[in-house]
């Protein structure tokens, strides 16, 4: 019975090497095609034995469908093989699949939205944008743009949205832990930046500007001409927080709009539009009127600000460790 990458069981899309197992508890009759496990013989699993591996995965799969797949990296302790007892140890999942079924390159034991650096960890594909968690339980997108005080968030990664900006460090790791991730390490952020090449820019090692958002207009002499800006005290909290600063034109872009700023692990913006907030509470990358001053592109850094910190310019995305 051929699996396609995603399937639906009882009405809810599953990625392949979940569909597999989930199929097998209905019907019990599927075989696994004969697959050469590590100590080299060939072992054919058929009805029963999968049904057996099946009802093993049973409580991890109930988990994961009825959370949000972008949690999937991090659902369950006892890690993604973890209840597969009755697989041979330490046997690789994709080896259980037929060729066609097998994950993609890169995105082996990552969620859909989040990029698999080299199967070490993963990053969002996107700056995050923000879900707001009400209180009958429900969902429903959060501006990009409004305070976030007094709302309970989670941070989400998506294509083709205004990413979230004004917020701090510690909000920042909230958000993530909320969707069972995690503020990537300093590290962690600049190799998934740089690329499998390690590249300055991610794209390439030197700057083309424009490629990414990083010659933008400033929000704020647009939207206070007049005053003198020179002056420090100009640059206040208050000023500094204005939701229609990142809604100037040509200012902040939607995730992804830049198509060209991506490497090859498929992350995008991640020099330029916001700065991104690390779990040692520094930001990084540039924004989209910076990407030079504090280091060049993907070395960017920036550490004059507490944790508590946030204005127009600071944006962040999350990471999450690989299933085990």
């Amino acid at each position: 019975m051929p699996i396609t990458r995603t399937q639906k069981i009882f009405g809810v899309a599953l990625p392949a090497a979940v569909a597999l197992v989930a199929l097998g508890m209905v019907t019990g009759a599927c075989a696994l095609k004969e697959t050469t496990f590590g100590g080299g013989s060939a072992v054919s699993q058929k009805g029963p034995a999968l049904a057996e591996l099946a009802t093993a995965y049973t409580k991890h799969v109930t988990r994961t469908v009825s959370r949000s797949s972008r949690t999937f990296a991090a659902v369950g302790q006892q890690g993604f093989f973890g209840a597969f007892t009755g697989a041979v140890p330490d046997t690789p999942l994709d080896q259980l699949l037929g060729e066609g079924d097998r994950p993609l390159m890169n995105n082996g034991l990552c969620p859909p939205d989040m990029a698999s650096i080299d199967d070490r960890y993963c990053v969002d594909r996107y700056e995050a944008t923000l879900l707001e968690l009400l209180p009958n339980g429900e969902e429903r997108p959060f501006s990009s743009f409004e305070p976030m005080e007094g709302h309970l968030l989670r941070a989400v990664s998506e294509p083709d949205v205004y990413p979230r900006g004004y917020i701090s460090a510690v909000q920042a790791e909230e958000a993530c832990g909320r969707s069972g991730k995690r503020l990537c390490k300093a590290a962690e952020w600049r190799n998934a930046c740089m690329g499998p090449k390690h590249l300055t820019y991610g794209y390439s090692s030197g700057n083309e500007p424009g490629r990414c958002n990083d010659h933008g207009r400033s929000p704020m002499g647009v939207l206070y001409a007049g005053q003198n800006l020179g002056e420090r005290g100009r640059w206040d909290w208050e000023r500094m927080n204005s939701p229609a600063l990142n809604q100037v034109e040509g200012t902040l872009a939607r995730s992804g709009e830049h198509s060209g700023c991506t490497n090859d692990y498929g992350v995008y913006d991640m020099v330029g539009n916001l700065h991104e907030w690390v779990a040692e509470a520094t930001f990084h990358g540039g924004y989209y009127l910076d990407t030079q001053i504090n280091g060049e592109g993907c070395t960017y850094r920036t550490s004059a600000h507490a944790a508590t910190y946030h204005d127009y310019s600071t944006g962040f995305r999350c990471c999450a460790d690989v299933a085990q």
